[in-house]
């Protein structure tokens, strides 16, 4: 599946009546699962990636080369259709431009540039968001169109306006995003339906949204104009429980047979890391 195609089949999520939940992956082996048990959309975001690559906090350490590297082995070992959480586009409006264009490359189908204004400031108070001006994010958001050279390639446009200067100015910011180009508004910080309608009748574009109340369910976002709803991104501390429970059985001198119902099969690590088809390489140009 070529990256136009994989980029088609989100477009195509994004057109739809449906609102669907992506994987939250984190490197080419966790992409490789999420497909395994049916998953065609995926994500990645900035918070994982700075956890899996630096084993730091999402604080904007995390550099463009360092995420555009991870991106590229996930894609290489996937079929997904990759969104990523591309922050505030590691800087102005050229620094953008630079982002979609390492991005795009490496093989996403999606992207969202945010208009929190990162990384914290000196001096900013602990917990607040602060956001970038309306002219600067929007001057952003043009050149990320710009800088797009498959026009299946999805931009989105993400606003943490919700909860620093409430519905009014998300619909706002939603309505000057959409007048840039960009496809979509990913908004944060949501905590009704009627949010995201709001904001989908204002800007007249699907909408993705962050993590939310439990309450709400998909049908309901789905009716407002929701096409993609993220569930938080459990998988990567589930890894970490996983892992840190063998290692201590096994430092405390558990023998590895006990663990057989709790690792994967030989057989799923074998078809996992596509054994037979490197045995075939093996066979074919090495004898």
């Amino acid at each position: 599946m070529s990256p136009t195609e994989q980029r088609k089949r989100l477009r195509a999520v994004f057109a739809g009546a449906k609102c669907i939940s992506p994987a939250s992956v984190y490197d080419p082996l966790s992409a490789r699962v999420a497909e395994s048990v049916g998953y065609e959309i995926g994500m990645l975001a900035g918070s994982v990636a700075s956890s899996t690559t630096l084993a730091a906090p999402d604080l904007i350490v995390l550099t463009l080369t360092e995420f555009a590297d991870q991106v590229r082995r996930i894609m290489r070992a996937s079929r997904l259709s990759l969104i990523v959480d591309a922050d505030h586009g590691y800087g102005n409006a050229l620094n953008v431009m630079r982002t979609v264009e390492e991005l795009e490359h490496a093989g996403v189908s999606a992207m969202s540039i945010e208009d929190t204004a990162l990384p914290t400031r000196f001096g900013q108070a602990e917990g607040t968001d602060e956001l970038t001006s309306l002219d600067e994010m929007t001057g952003k958001l043009k050149a990320a169109v710009a800088a797009r050279r498959d026009p299946e390639l999805v931009i989105l446009g993400r606003t943490a306006a919700l909860k620093v200067e409430g519905t009014a100015g998300a619909v706002k910011r939603a309505q000057a995003f959409a007048a840039c180009g960009v496809d979509a508004i990913f908004l944060v910080g949501v905590e009704a339906a009627d949010q995201v309608k709001a904001v989908r009748d204002a800007a007249r574009l699907p909408v993705m949204v962050g993590s939310a109340p439990a309450s709400i369910k998909r049908e309901e976002f789905a009716a407002a104009g929701a096409r993609v709803l993220l569930q938080g991104h459990q998988p990567l501390p589930a890894a970490v429980k996983a892992l840190k429970a063998v290692y201590q059985h096994l430092y405390g001198g558990g023998a590895p047979a006990d663990l057989k119902d709790r690792v994967a099969s030989a057989k799923e690590m074998d078809a996992l890391v596509d054994v037979e088809a490197y045995k075939k390489r093996q066979k074919d140009y090495l004898r």
